[in-house]
């Protein structure tokens, strides 16, 4: 069974304003082509959890293992480098730079990267906004796009590295159901053309349940649920 991502008892305090415990004792594993969904209130660590998973956190004591490598406790330059190269991450809101064209956004993660040509990043970012259906918009300013649209533009910039899992938090938060259903439906489609893992925070009920996996969070545990 190849694993993408795990955790070893991972633990997580706030220092201020009082000493609280915020994760405590995470222990899971996402494996290779799986459609993971993280669920629960408000308060209850998802968000938190992301940010250690996805490697810009390292205030944590326990493990964290990305393609089966143990990353935990890497220098702030590799984890970079290992962020850029294996970790897609969309958010609820696009980050995209507005006054940039819709394909230079795309490139960017690829040109920090610097493993490609410009020539060759520029190809793989209409590659992947073609896939996305959105290749007609790659010379527009992405301030001139519709959310929807915007939503589908940070998806191929998180794509344009090829990782090995793409994390969302709230990826559909802001987005009407018509834009919401095509969210889930790109990464179900990634999911079984590519066999990306995919690990997304959501508040989306409908969203979750058709994920292959629902891990389900509470007080900053991750509580037994009823599929696995």
């Amino acid at each position: 069974m190849s694993l993408v991502l795990a955790t070893k008892n991972i633990d997580k305090y706030f220092k201020k304003p009082v000493l609280f415990h915020v994760l405590k004792d995470i222990s899971f594993q996402i494996k290779k082509g799986e459609f993971a969904s993280i669920m629960g209130k408000s308060g209850s660590g998802k968000s938190t959890l992301l940010y250690i998973l996805s490697t810009m956190d390292t205030d944590y004591t326990g493990e964290l293992f990305l393609n089966n490598e143990l990353v935990t406790g890497k220098r702030a330059s590799e984890l970079s480098r290992i962020r850029n190269k294996n970790i897609g991450f969309v958010f609820q809101f696009h980050y995209l730079l507005s006054e940039f064209s819709v394909l230079e956004n795309v490139m960017l993660p690829a040109k920090k990267l610097a493993e490609k040509s410009t020539a060759e990043i520029e190809h793989d970012a209409m590659e992947k906004l073609k896939m996305l259906h959105i290749g007609h918009l790659a010379k527009q300013r992405a301030s001139r796009i519709s959310g929807g649209e915007k939503q589908r533009v940070a998806i191929a910039r998180a794509l344009i590295n090829n990782p090995s899992i793409l994390m969302g938090d709230e990826p559909t938060g802001n987005l009407d159901s018509y834009n919401s259903e095509n969210v889930f439906q790109i990464f179900k489609q990634l999911k079984e053309e590519q066999g990306l893992s995919l690990l997304v925070v959501t508040h989306d009920l409908d969203f979750a349940k058709r994920t292959d996996r629902i891990i389900e969070m509470e007080d900053g545990k991750i509580i037994p649920s009823m599929n696995g």
